[in-house]
């Protein structure tokens, strides 16, 4: 198969993923807000959504290193899909409390640490020869074309119409999600140097150590830690500084994440020619001053269409910075190695948003309002941004060609 229709079948499948997920990700905070308006137990969800990251995230790079990738995402939209259906049930049927919603969020965060896994690492295997970065960036957009512009519209109004609704429509993508797939055809299981797969612990542990000699990943590794851990702080509070703050309606809050959608949507196209015109060392620091400006912009303002614009730009900054990111990981590690060295990144990356969100809680109940947390955070991320440019001033980012890394990367078979 070209490698343009592994690619489309690939984007077509995330597409269908993350407008589920948009939808739900808007349906499940405002469905929580009708069970308690607590900060701590609004950011106790976040939490709980991202915690399996933390708990199985190397476990799941472990297990794409040996499975066939595809397979492994069709089996983990199909759980969610499931789990999500049975939550539309549940909102149904009048029966819903506030621990539920968190354990609905527990078993799809954890069938996402295996999807999402695995679809970062068939990006090369995908593209073949192809550019990294482009690759990388349409997948971005179909995230956030789907989580955000489409998915966060559509989880506010369904839900004003009919709260189960927005979990019936998440429910359908994931398993749309699962069904493109079957028409990705090949065979999709790393290359492996030896026939029977060495003890898991060893190999989770060839993950880690493979990351801790490559002395630029483990520089962008504390770096995405740290600016996922600050912008979760503001994240996590979205939903109470857009309803309580801005007084924005259930429905309008849909609208108001679809100026970030945009803002991911400018990012994505953007970077690439970003890339090839200043160096991803640049985007990368620039990008986290935009990520810092946004968010430290809306802690400051009061109109909910200025908030809205500053929402777009920290969408469209850290879309940038993710692209980059993506694709250092995509040059710098081999392919047999890349699911398991993405779950150790994951694991500290995303692993830090659960901690984030409930500092959030904190810091928004110590402060008061939920603008204040997002001023304190944009301010942690500027300063984020002048500890990167010292930590990574020695280590170029623009050293290999994508052609070159991509057939390295190829597996067998496709």
């Amino acid at each position: 198969m070209h490698p343009a229709r592994r690619l489309t079948w690939l984007l077509t499948s995330s597409a269908a993923s993350h407008l589920g997920d948009g939808i739900g990700k808007v349906a499940l905070p405002l469905l929580a807000t009708t069970l308690t308006r607590d900060p701590l137990l609004i950011a106790g969800l976040s939490a709980t959504q991202f915690l399996p990251w933390l708990l199985f995230a190397a476990v799941a790079g472990a297990l794409v290193d040996r499975i066939d990738r595809r397979r492994a995402m069709i089996a983990a939209n199909t759980a969610r899909a499931v789990a999500v259906g049975t939550l539309a049930v549940l909102v149904a049927a009048g029966g819903m409390t506030i621990w539920l919603v968190y354990l609905t969020a527990l078993v799809i965060g954890t069938a996402e640490t295996i999807a999402d896994s695995a679809a970062n690492a068939l990006i090369p295997a995908v593209v073949g020869d192809g550019s990294l970065d482009a690759a990388n960036s349409k997948l971005q957009a179909c995230e956030i074309v789907g989580q955000t512009f489409l998915g966060g519209p559509v989880g506010g109004l369904t839900f004003a119409l009919f709260a189960a609704l927005p979990f019936v429509l998440n429910s359908a993508g994931f398993a749309i999600a699962a069904a493109v797939l079957l028409g990705l055809a090949g065979s999709y299981r790393p290359r492996r140097e030896v026939r029977e797969p060495a003890r898991l612990r060893t190999e989770l542990a060839d993950g880690l150590r493979w990351l801790r000699g490559n002395a630029l990943l483990k520089r962008l590794v504390v770096v995405a830690g740290l600016l996922s851990l600050v912008s979760e702080l503001a994240q996590a509070q979205l939903v109470l500084y857009a309803l309580d703050d801005l007084h924005l309606s259930d429905a309008t809050f849909g609208f108001f994440a679809f100026a970030g959608g945009i803002g991911g949507l400018l990012g994505a196209g953007v970077t690439p020619r970003l890339v090839r015109a200043a160096g991803r060392r640049v985007v990368v620091l620039g990008g986290i001053l935009g990520c810092g400006a946004g968010f430290g912009g809306m802690g400051l303002v009061r109109s909910s269409v200025a908030a809205a614009a500053l929402f777009g730009l920290f969408a469209a900054a850290v879309v940038a910075v993710n692209v980059v990111l993506a694709t250092a990981r995509h040059t710098l590690v081999p392919g047999e190695l890349l699911g398991r060295v993405l779950g150790v990144w994951r694991t500290v990356v995303w692993g830090a948003i659960p901690l984030g969100a409930l500092l959030g809680g904190v810091l928004t109940e110590a402060l008061g309002t939920a603008a204040r947390t997002f001023a304190v955070s944009g301010l942690a991320m500027l300063a984020i941004a002048g500890f990167a440019s010292v930590a990574l001033r020695r280590f170029p980012l623009d050293d290999k060609s994508d052609s070159a890394v991509a057939v390295v990367h190829q597996e067998p078979g496709l």
